[in-house]
């Protein structure tokens, strides 16, 4: 058994805060958003960490999620749901990337995607307040990830995603034991029925950033970067972004650490990469605004980033902006190039959005947005098996004569 589970640790959650207003909410209770609306964020007793978690305990630990129990929310050992949540690789694509780029590779984790870090801390943290029921839209991944998780420890789930969600997204969800609804609409359509069941008191809503803890579970990405990359940071990191936990996420764990004197003040540039079809982040970067619109009639091969409207808009922005990146939109052929690309030259098989992150490096490499010789890290979300494949195979007839040379 996985040592990091078996023994409880002190957390030193104190509160949770507004991410518009600051404004302080207790902790241990339930909450979704704040009083004005937007995403709450959970603050730690960061001196107390520093005096009692020194940086070389943490790294002598297994390398999984659950190493960085003092800077997580889940307060007993016996709440904390766990499929084995590793720590995912770095993998060098030189030939189809450039010899400084790494993908994050995000499909090792339980449900094959980077859902499962937001959904396993999420899903804890409502065994520890009692919560029975849950709601959630998805475009695919989270709702497989929130299945597995909820079914592990008993909540009851349902889930509505747009009608035309990858179809393995929506048997994978229904398989792992919640309800699953197809909508005829985008996942703020699904997620408008969500808020209506919620408010109706039929479950808790489980929406992207509507609840404080799936950012916790993401911000472990940020903190595994700086563990992987030696207590120092990329110079560049791509994340595909529709709701933009991870990137949140990311950026909080960065702050946290520095105030933990286990990294310095350097930042890497987040680029924060939509498509093309659906880029209302990259609207909002590109004419300064500080949130963004709705985007009508998103479109997009990336399913996953095709989120017309994210609570945590400003975040993401805020982040993008304090970092010196930029919000980034690609096109569906050069993401599906990007794809081809990755696994035909370097033999890694990455989804969509992912191949949304490898198409933009290419596109900031020729603006002079990014240097050949700087580490830039790519955000591959899940793995590449779940996503539609061409039939590239031809047959045989074993009872013909086989010219084996041609072959």
């Amino acid at each position: 058994m996985n040592p990091n589970l078996t023994t409880d640790r002190p957390t030193f959650v104190t509160h949770l805060e507004c991410s518009l207003t600051g404004e302080r909410y207790e902790a241990d209770q339930l909450h979704g958003l704040s009083r004005a609306g937007r995403p709450l964020l959970v603050r730690y007793d960061l001196p107390s960490i520093r005096a009692v978690a020194p940086r070389a305990m943490i790294a002598a630990r297994p390398t999984d999620l659950w190493r960085w129990r003092e800077l997580l929310p889940v307060r007993r050992t016996s709440d904390i749901v766990s499929l084995g949540e590793i720590e995912t690789p770095l993998v060098p694509i030189p030939k189809s990337g450039g010899p400084n780029v790494l993908v994050k590779d995000e499909g090792r984790l339980p449900t094959g995607s980077f859902k499962a870090r937001g959904l396993v801390m999420a899903v804890a943290m409502a065994k520890a307040l009692g919560i029975k029921k849950i709601a959630m839209p998805t475009n695919g991944n989270a709702g497989a990830a929130l299945a597995a998780y909820a079914t592990r420890c008993g909540i009851e789930t349902i889930v509505f995603c747009p009608d035309d969600t990858p179809e393995i997204n929506v048997r994978e969800i229904a398989a792992q034991g919640a309800r699953v609804y197809r909508v005829n609409g985008l996942i703020d359509d699904c997620g408008a029925i969500v808020g209506k069941g919620a408010a109706e008191g039929l479950w808790f809503d489980f929406s992207t950033l509507k609840e404080p803890y799936r950012i916790e579970g993401k911000k472990t990405m940020g903190l595994e970067l700086a563990a992987q990359f030696g207590w120092k940071l990329p110079q560049a990191i791509f994340y595909p972004t529709g709701g933009g936990t991870g990137l949140i996420g990311m950026w909080k764990a960065f702050a946290e650490m520095e105030a933990l004197g286990w990294i310095g003040s350097e930042r890497p540039k987040m680029f924060a990469i939509q498509s093309s079809g659906c880029a209302p982040i990259v609207r909002a970067f590109e004419a300064g605004e500080e949130h963004a619109e709705r985007w009508e009639d998103a479109h997009t091969v990336a399913a996953g980033i095709r989120v017309p409207k994210a609570v945590g808009d400003f975040l993401i922005l805020r982040a993008v902006r304090e970092s010196g990146g930029r919000a980034m939109a690609v096109g569906d052929p050069a993401i599906l190039q990007a794809v081809e690309d990755a696994a035909l030259k370097d033999g890694l098989l990455i989804c969509p959005e992912g191949g949304a992150t490898l198409a933009a490096y290419r596109e900031a490499l020729r603006l002079g947005l990014v240097d050949e010789d700087e580490s830039a890290v790519l955000f591959n979300c899940a793995t590449g098996l779940k996503y539609p494949m061409a039939d590239a195979s031809k047959t045989l007839d074993r009872f013909a004569e086989i010219d084996l040379a041609v072959l």
